[in-house]
């Protein structure tokens, strides 16, 4: 019995090198461990086999997490307005930090203020801060701002950040943890939040 499982597991293991070395142009694992050895004596640093991006990771895109926009769709959380201006902004949204930005292909970019967003989205400065405002009192938008924030005229520039828990651009699996600080508060204490399907924290 003993020998029969002995060979089954040399078996398996003949396997996994076989796939292993077909993954990676033939070449068998041992031969590949003591390249990178060597390369690692060689140069100081830890190496690691890794594979060149493909053109496609430096496509953008945004996530909107469906069942969550579903269920808010469903207890008609948003007006028509601040549907459009989701759906509108989600090209604006820099990577990793959810800000709206101005270019999401520029470093550093540029923070957009409510002026900012009317000229990008064409329509008006009054029309953008009630949508603003009022996504910002439903937990969707959130607001960091700089100077002195107990004096209006002082504290000019912030930055708009969206929930990640509606729409996300950046590694669902590990969310910027300021980003955490400035919802987690709106996801436990606002009722149709708290109730949402997914969340990322």
């Amino acid at each position: 019995m003993n020998e029969a499982e002995s060979n089954s597991r040399r078996g398996e293991l003949d396997l996994e090198k076989l796939k292993y070395a077909l993954d990676h142009g033939g070449i068998p694992q041992e031969d590949l461990e003591k390249a990178l050895s060597l390369l690692s004596r060689g140069t100081g640093k830890e190496l690691y086999i890794g594979t060149k991006k493909s053109p496609q990771s430096k496509v953008r895109f945004a996530q909107f997490l469906q069942r969550n926009w579903e269920f808010l769709r469903s207890e008609k959380y948003f007006t028509s307005e601040e549907k459009v201006f989701l759906t509108d902004i989600q090209s604006n949204i820099s990577m990793h930090s959810n800000a709206i930005v101005d270019d999401i292909m520029k470093k550093p970019a540029n923070a957009l203020t409510i002026q900012g967003l009317a000229d990008c989205l064409n329509t008006s400065r009054t029309k953008i801060s009630r949508v603003v405002n009022a996504l910002i009192k439903k937990g969707i938008l959130a607001k960091a701002v700089s100077g002195d924030t107990r004096n209006v005229n002082q504290a000019k520039d912030y930055v708009l950040f969206i929930n990640p828990n509606i729409i996300y651009v950046g590694d669902k699996d590990d969310v910027e943890e300021h980003l955490v600080l400035m919802f987690k508060k709106q996801m436990k204490n606002n009722l149709i939040l708290k109730n949402l399907p997914q969340k990322l924290f």
